[in-house]
């Protein structure tokens, strides 16, 4: 099973691409992951897409496209995965159908702008193992305390509010019209993202099967 989370930067499709990777014993591949990684070990991809992530811009195309082509390569991608992060573009679409055989759904978290900026400027990053928290709904149970390895948590440049502002309007300029572009495809699936997030999951289990 191929499956392509989209969504609004904060919509959680990373969230629920985890959960659904656990139930389908899928990998779940995210870039934003993969660029974390390189950005922690200051690789020469990592400094170059930290630049453009720091801006609230999106990783140029050639720099993503060949670091998810390599990852879909791998022995655990046979079976299916979940993309987290990609395609942002109609141009990494394209290239993304060159590299696989085809896509089984494209799941569309929608969630309105309003709530999308309420999200992402309370959420906190750790330092260290990139796991993400938020100052109301989900806060660390020691102030800027990583639960899960100790370390500090902190507002990664990416969610203050100006650079998601900048992020929302790149994505409904550059990301927005995969929307159409899959819609066209007819793989296409809208889930109401404001429910709670159990909810989410559930219909996301209907549309793929138990």
């Amino acid at each position: 099973m191929k499956i392509i989370m989209l969504g609004a930067p904060g919509a959680g499709k990373g969230t629920q691409a985890k959960r659904i990777s656990e139930k389908y014993n899928i990998p779940h591949i995210s870039t934003g992951d993969i660029f974390r990684e390189n950005i922690k070990n200051k690789t020469e991809i990592g400094m170059k897409a930290k630049n453009y992530m720091d801006q609230g811009l999106l990783v140029p195309d050639e720099v993503v496209v060949d670091l998810v082509a390599a990852r879909l390569s791998q022995e655990d991608c046979k079976n299916g995965y979940v993309l987290d992060g990609f395609p942002r573009t109609t141009p990494q679409a394209s290239a993304l159908e060159k590299a696989v055989d085809s896509i089984d759904y494209a799941i569309n978290i929608d969630v309105p702008d309003e709530e999308i900026i309420g999200r992402m400027a309370g959420r906190r990053a750790c330092t260290s193992c990139g796991a993400t928290y938020h100052i109301e709904m989900n806060p660390t149970k020691k102030p800027g305390i990583c639960d899960a390895c100790g370390n500090e948590v902190v507002q990664r440049d990416d969610d203050k509010e100006e650079t998601v502002l900048k992020r929302l309007n790149v994505y409904k300029e550059q990301t927005q019209p995969l929307i159409e572009y899959y819609q066209n495809k007819d793989i296409l699936v809208s889930i109401d993202g404001t429910q709670d997030i159990d909810d989410v999951t559930n219909d996301i289990i209907k549309i793929l099967g138990a």
